[in-house]
């Protein structure tokens, strides 16, 4: 592929809710613009953008895929995005390189949470945005249904430019609003044929080209008074007029069709490159000066500018290594040179640039502003990374990331793979920046978080795929631990004498609790040395090895004073051996004799969602054990702050998507222990003392 201009590059990322048809809308994209030479199908797994393994076996988008393509002298750089909240890591990413969202919303289904997540993300970042009503040609398929659903959820200023002719099975062209031309499709591969509106639809054209001319003139002073005056306005001064429009975000365009029977695409297509802004028409980019972090700088696109790029996707392919994706804003980078990654101060030795198209990689010279290209087998370089000119660095924000708080336990299948699991799980950070993975010291498992169950099985599978390493999930085991709620003071003895030299140690102590969260306090009350100094180390060592052990359920002993008082020795038989065995034994005997609970990890919960879904919320919060303990308006919706057992909070992602359709938000993070009740730490103690005799 040739180099383009700033000014000739569009750079379009396709949103949409899971199922409305977006990977398919591509693929006719790039079968209509000839970059492809058959369409291939979801069902199938033969499309360009959802070409690895685990996509093809879900016949869902997992990645963003890179999918450029040339029409009409411009380049086109399309970014397929996924649709399920589990992998909406990759849509964060893709919003730092695109400067145009089109959202896919299926003609049946309507607006969904994918479509309105797809509209906050692109309205938080200022992005125009088009809308493409897709599957026009599906039973149930209803414009105006949709475009008023569109209007009411979403904003006032969504405005059709194009209205279906025919419905369902019998849609077979649109009226174009802006030329006032009924264009018929005339089968696929052949030119559209434009006729007169038919009569039928001649009232409704006029009624919505009247909004369409209103909103567009909102954008341009000159157009504004032209439409107040009742001027006639010419269709070159309003395509203008939609331009600036669409840039300042006044008016959001609808375009209608079907990405399954290619109908329509090639409308949108010519959309796409005529209307939509190029790199050169955004506004700067704005970042950090690295050498002076409270100094702010901007980028303007501008090939004669410093070079400046952002990493926003990475690939870890264990034949290639690592494969990163970025975006230049200014400037240019060629083949064979040396990078600067600003981010962590370091300088790489860059080989070849390439542009990917799916899996498919193509070699070129140089990556100007305003474009997106790659890097192979690069190591110091990962998401959110500036990349910048060496003499005048500077620093962007990183990419926002959604906090993983699906959780699970990561088991070995085979022996001896702790070390492999380590590097593939390391290699899987560095690809999706939106798991984390956390070792746990009281339960001693690897706990991975994601963004929910779909998540952490494709990590599995890529794991096991990409790297050779089979692991299992589980639920994690609850860092419970134990502590006491009364006193009481015992003695630990031990006494050995089986011929030669004996062990004994001997020591009385003292326990009670601590305020929850102060841990252990050692207290040492020996006078008059009836224990000498050298030993009461080793009596010390016994109490907390004991204490890491448990005494009710093999949980760690916890917010407890220790005071030893008193004791014995003697002279010859006394050993660091047998004081230890001695203070363990008095640890346990003590906790036993001072009224032992369970404790559980308590972790507090937010929740931002819609009123109405909030009864459903609180009653699922209530029914995990949680304690409500406050609620605050925040921007049109309500944030529910609830403390909930761990124990009850393993699936709250996927439960919570469930009951409010993916609308509402959650944070999570631990907070304190709390007491385990009664009966529910019965079960739990019989439960790990069968396990142990099991052992």
């Amino acid at each position: 592929m040739k180099t383009y201009a700033s000014e000739d590059i569009r750079n379009i990322g396709l949103f949409a809710h899971a199922g409305s048809g977006k990977t398919t809308l591509a693929e006719s994209i790039l079968f209509h613009a000839e970059t492809t030479k058959r369409r291939g199908k979801v069902e199938e797994g033969n499309t360009i953008s959802d070409w690895e393994p685990e996509e093809v076996k879900r016949g869902i988008s997992i990645n963003m895929s890179l999918l450029p393509f040339e029409w009409k002298g411009k380049k086109v750089n399309l970014v397929d995005t996924p649709g399920y909240m589990d992998f909406i890591g990759n849509v964060m990413g893709a919003l730092r390189a695109v400067d145009t969202g089109v959202i896919s919303v299926c003609a049946v289904s309507g607006v969904e949470v994918g479509t309105e997540n797809a509209y906050k993300a692109l309205e938080e970042r200022e992005l125009p945005t088009i809308f493409f009503l897709n599957k026009m040609d599906r039973e149930g398929a209803d414009f105006h249904t949709v475009l008023s659903d569109l209007q009411g959820k979403l904003s006032p200023k969504v405005t059709p430019l194009h209205i279906p002719i025919g419905k369902e099975a019998s849609f077979n062209g649109v009226v174009d609003l802006l030329s006032q031309k009924a264009l018929y499709f005339q089968g696929e591969g052949k030119p559209i044929r434009e006729d007169s509106i038919p009569s039928e639809m001649e009232e409704l054209v006029l009624e919505l080209r009247e909004v369409m001319v209103e909103n567009i003139a909102e954008a341009d002073d000159e157009l504004l008074n032209m439409y107040l005056e009742g001027q006639a306005i010419p269709e070159e001064r309003l395509r203008a007029g939609l331009k600036e429009a669409v840039l300042q975000r006044r008016i959001f365009p609808v375009l209608t069709g079907s990405g399954l029977q290619n109908l329509g695409v090639d409308l949108l297509i010519d959309f796409l490159v005529e209307i939509t802004p190029p790199p050169v028409a955004m506004s700067p980019v704005r970042g950090k000066d690295s050498r002076d972090k409270d100094k702010e700088i901007e980028r303007i696109c501008d090939v004669n500018q410093p070079f400046s790029a952002q990493v926003f996707k990475i690939i870890s392919d264990p034949y290639v290594g690592k494969v990163a994706l970025f975006r230049v804003y200014s400037g240019k980078i060629t083949s064979d040179s040396r990078l600067f990654n600003a981010t962590r101060e370091v300088e790489e030795k860059i080989g070849q640039l390439i542009v990917l198209r799916g899996k498919n990689q193509e070699s070129v010279s140089e990556i100007v502003a305003g474009d997106i290209g790659a890097i192979a087998k690069i190591s110091e370089i990962y998401i959110s990374d500036s990349l910048a000119d060496k003499e005048l660095p500077i620093l962007f924000p990183p990419i926002e990331k959604p906090e993983p708080n699906y959780m699970a336990a990561v088991k070995p299948q085979s022996r001896g793979d702790e070390e492999k699991i380590s590097q593939a799980l390391g290699r899987m950070l560095e690809e999706d920046f939106t798991l984390k993975v956390e070792r746990d010291s009281n339960t001693k498992e690897d706990v991975v978080y994601g963004l929910g169950d779909i998540h952490l099985d494709v990590l599995v599978e890529k794991m096991k795929r990409k790297f050779g390493v089979d692991v299992a999930l589980t639920i994690p085991r609850i860092p419970y631990k134990e502590t006491i709620k009364g006193t009481a003071k015992v003695e630990g003895k031990y006494k050995r004498q089986s011929g030669g030299r004996g062990q004994y140690g001997h020591c009385w102590i003292e326990i009670e609790p601590l305020p929850r969260g102060d841990g252990f306090e050692f207290v040492d009350k020996i006078v008059g040395g009836v224990i000498p100094r050298n030993f009461i180390p080793s009596v010390e060592k016994g109490i907390q090895d004991s204490m890491q052990e448990g005494i009710l359920a093999g949980f760690p002993v916890t917010d407890i004073r220790v005071t030893l008082y008193d004791g014995s020795f003697h002279p010859v038989d006394s050993s660091d051996m047998a004081f230890k065995i001695a203070g363990s034994m008095a640890l346990k005997k003590g906790v036993t004799e001072s009224k032992p609970v369970l404790l559980e990890p308590i972790m507090n919960i937010e929740v931002r969602v819609s009123d109405e879904f909030m009864g459903d919320v609180i009653g699922d919060l209530n029914s995990r054990r949680g304690k409500i303990m406050g609620m605050d308006p925040q921007d049109g919706y309500q944030l529910i702050r609830a403390q909930v057992p761990l124990a009850e909070a393993f699936r709250y992602s996927v439960d919570l998507r469930s009951i409010t359709q993916g609308r509402a938000l959650f944070w999570m993070k631990f907070s304190h222990y709390e007491e385990v009740p009664s009966q529910i730490a019965e079960t739990i103690i019989q439960n790990a003392q069968k396990a142990k005799e099991e052992e």
